[in-house]
């Protein structure tokens, strides 16, 4: 997973050139997703009427107006704050992603296969269905990363009672975890007020439908210093792609850096799944993909995993959108399908 010794200088240097090509050109391909999920769906809206409503809304006055208000609202209140929620969402999968696989060694390790998403899910599932938002609309995000966590710390204690502790029985242990966690979770849809489940098969199946600019902040405030602390951690990350006795070796604190990259990991996919629901495979399927391109090294991993993480889940959303329109469907059900043939594709690789 990590770039060998034995690399020469030309395949080093080749590398970093495929992954800035990769950074620059996968920014103008999220900007121009980003464009195309405004402007198809249900009531398709032309790009330029999109350009200049977008300009008008950053700077007031830049463009004369020439559309009607229900275009304008369409754009501004309804497809752009859902893009953007996208991008969160996206980058924030691909980078947490990317960081568990390189922290358990396991390819096949991502926030959904190892229980975290479930337990975001159940903290949100609770605070909707028996607690109340009793802390407001900070509720259901709080709850939710309290879910992930407590699945992170169940997903650890079951790996060490089991000892479970090679990276493959890992994530084996978070398989099992998920199917714990979600039994409870049914249990609790099962025990809420019928009238409200409805509710839930949000959170279930995964859905952006419910962005609103208000809610922006919350999954920005988490992505970005969180993902930030992960990328000024590709060294220490890479060591432990290596082995627990290498990264040691250097001064890492082997179980204590794990535990820490796992809260950030939990901290990240809870407040994702608060306002996107479960969305899986993101996680997975970028890191690898980017490896492909850039190398091991996490310094070029991290970044890129996030970008791709964005750029798929704006083209998963708008498919979500397009292809039953004018009813939305669930983004779950794209991303698990794309998920499912990849994780499929991924292990005839290994074998």
């Amino acid at each position: 997973m990590t770039e060998t010794p034995l690399a020469t200088p030309i395949s080093r240097s080749l590398r970093l050139t495929r992954a800035a090509a990769a950074g620059l050109g996968g920014a103008g391909v999220l900007l121009g997703v980003i464009l195309l999920a405004v402007s198809v769906g249900a009531v398709a809206v032309p790009l330029s009427t999109v350009w200049g409503i977008l300009a008008n809304n950053l700077i007031p006055g830049i463009v004369t107006p020439d559309w009607t208000p229900g275009r304008e609202a369409i754009v501004w209140e309804i497809r752009f704050p859902r893009a953007l929620l996208a991008v969160l969402v996206g980058a924030g999968l691909g980078i947490t992603g990317a960081a568990l696989q390189s922290v358990t060694r396991n390819p096949l390790a991502d926030p959904h296969l190892l229980g975290i998403s479930s337990g975001g899910a159940f903290g949100a599932i609770a605070a909707l269905l028996h607690t109340g938002l009793f802390l407001g609309l900070l509720t259901v995000p709080l709850m939710a990363f309290g879910g992930a966590l407590a699945a992170t710390l169940m997903v650890l204690a079951a790996a060490r009672l089991t000892g479970a502790t090679s990276a493959d029985r890992l994530v084996l242990a978070g398989v099992a975890v998920s199917f714990i966690i979600m039994a409870g979770a049914n249990v609790l849809i099962f025990l809420g007020d019928p009238k409200a489940t409805h509710t839930v098969v949000f959170w279930m199946l995964g859905g952006l439908g419910l962005a609103q600019w208000s809610h922006l902040i919350y999954p920005l405030v988490v992505v970005l210093p969180a993902g930030l602390w992960l990328w000024s951690q590709s060294g220490a990350l890479n060591a432990m792609s290596l082995g627990d006795e290498t990264a040691a070796s250097l001064g890492i604190p082997v179980a204590r850096f794990r535990l820490s990259v796992f809260v950030a990991g939990a901290l990240i996919t809870g407040v994702m799944v608060a306002f996107s629901g479960i969305i899986g495979f993101v996680g997975l399927m970028m890191p690898h993909l980017v490896r492909l391109i850039a190398g091991g090294d996490n310094a070029r991993v991290l970044p890129l995993s996030a970008l791709f993480g964005a750029i798929f889940l704006v083209l998963a959303d708008t498919l979500a959108r397009v292809i039953m329109a004018p009813e939305d469907m669930p983004i779950g059900v794209v991303t698990g399908l794309i998920g499912g043939v990849f994780f499929l594709w991924l292990m005839a690789r290994r074998t």
